[in-house]
């Protein structure tokens, strides 16, 4: 049977040989994302409690990457767990075309929190098939089909998502969906624009979009996608301006503006949404991963007035059997008590400008490997280079095996430490739990603050 904690106890006694089972079935059995399946040793985790989590022989890790930066309210959560348990005892399912209670006020929630005048909510499974259905409103809405999106992005691995992803993952997908073209947004310490200020950077990252905008055919582009915050693509947070801009073109020259809200909604930068810290508002937002921490997966896409009124008389072309799964729902709805009560926004807030930020300051003094730190809330990288006046990175860009090796080394001592960080390319994100204590956040930073002693070794 499956080993779980004790009852009342933070880690579980050592149980090796329950370890060596997990081990043997999933390699036997398991196909795991993104890996070549050979050259992969998943740990075998035994369960998790708050911030952390534990393997069957009794070592316990800090998450300071919310697993896939989705499990906002940690792990095992009781009132997630007891609003599960509760709708699974009273009705487990129902089809999207019947109107479930808790779908419903999950639904009104977010809407009551969601940017501007937005407040018709389609759920879906998670973020990628957000994004689908995203582009498949905005393409139907505007009777076009081309679609923006940045390099530095990450949208998904669903047929369009992956070609709409500006990061390699992409690469091996194609050829995908042939309506998407690529632009570069704004990244003011590796401008493509050679600005010298971020306010220049936005407004040479926004001359660049709209001759792309121009020469892709204004006419023919249906959406521009943006994750508010590029999430795994370096934590880029946008200069002052830059999201107006956006909004202003997409008015402009007729385009729907999608906010890829998936790893930095719910929490993640002390806003419910990321794009309410910008006073601007998207046409559409796209949402998953901390709307109910991934306890049971769920998405969904949030739509202004003017796009749900077009399917008014109109069918929708598209839907999902577990569109608004009662389950989900039920942790989502679980997941905003739990922040009206135990004021999630504000710890966030707080530590990330109290804690985070003036501790990342001085790590980036201590050690040459690192060039710059930025973030907001409790998502934040740890850019690392060769040389801090170059900004060359200390590893090269999509590097693997021996060229990857320096960052794989601080990632390998950060784990000896008790921390499992979230690493790539050239960087350490810090992205723990929202619930997350000072003094377990103040001692997973010193243990980067020491593994980075690893990346200065590196230099030369």
């Amino acid at each position: 049977m499956p080993f779980t904690a004790p009852t009342g106890t933070r880690h579980p006694l050592p149980a090796p040989e329950l370890g060596a089972a997990v081990r043997a079935d999933d390699r036997a059995h398991v196909f795991h994302s993104w890996s070549a399946q050979s050259l992969i040793d998943p740990l075998p985790v035994a369960g998790g409690s708050g911030s952390t989590f534990w393997d069957y022989e009794g070592n316990a890790y800090l998450d300071f990457s919310s697993q896939l930066v989705n499990l906002n309210l940690g792990h095992g959560h009781p009132d997630l767990v007891e609003a599960i348990r509760h709708q699974a005892g009273r009705l487990a399912t129902i089809q999207p075309s019947m109107a479930s209670d808790v779908r419903g006020e999950l639904a009104r929630r977010i809407a009551e929190v969601a940017p501007g005048d937005l407040d018709r909510v389609f759920f879906t499974n998670g973020g990628a098939d957000a994004n689908e259905y995203a582009v498949r409103m905005a393409r139907l809405v505007t009777g076009r089909r081309k679609v923006l999106s940045a390099y530095r992005s990450y949208h998904g691995a669903t047929a369009t998502a992956i070609s709409l992803t500006g990061d390699p993952r992409r690469w091996a997908n194609e050829p995908g969906d042939g309506s998407v073209a690529h632009f570069f947004g704004p990244y003011p310490y590796r401008s493509a624009f050679h600005s010298s200020t971020p306010e220049e950077e936005a407004d040479r990252a926004l001359a660049h979009l709209e001759q792309v905008i121009v020469l892709e055919g204004a006419e023919t582009i249906a959406a521009i996608i943006l994750e508010t915050i590029v999430g795994t693509n370096g934590v880029l947070v946008p200069p002052p301006g830059y999201l107006a801009g956006v909004r202003e073109l997409c008015d402009r020259y007729g385009i729907v503006y999608i906010a890829d809200e998936v790893m930095v909604g719910f929490g993640r930068v002390g806003e419910w949404f990321a794009v309410n810290g910008f006073g601007v508002v998207p046409d559409l937002v796209t949402f998953a991963k901390g709307v109910n921490s991934g306890y049971v997966p769920l998405g969904g896409v949030i739509m202004s007035p003017w796009i749900a009124a077009y399917f008014d008389e109109r069918p929708f072309p598209g839907g999902l059997t577990y569109s608004g799964h009662p389950l989900a729902c039920a942790a989502g709805v679980a997941t905003f008590e739990v922040f009206e009560r135990d004021r999630i926004l504000e710890h966030v807030r707080d530590l990330g400008e109290r804690i985070v930020a003036p501790r990342l300051a001085a790590v980036a003094d201590a050690h040459p490997s690192v060039g710059e730190v930025r973030g907001r809330g409790l998502f934040w990288a740890i850019e690392l280079v060769r040389d801090q006046g170059t900004h060359e990175p200390l590893v090269p860009f999509n590097a693997s095996g021996a060229d990857a090796a320096p960052v794989a080394a601080v990632a390998a001592a950060c784990k000896r430490a008790g921390l499992w960080p979230f690493t790539h390319f050239n960087r350490v994100h810090v992205a723990p739990p929202l619930v997350i204590a000072e003094e377990e956040l103040a001692h997973g930073l010193d243990i980067i603050d020491e593994a980075l002693d690893v990346a200065d070794a590196h230099l030369g």
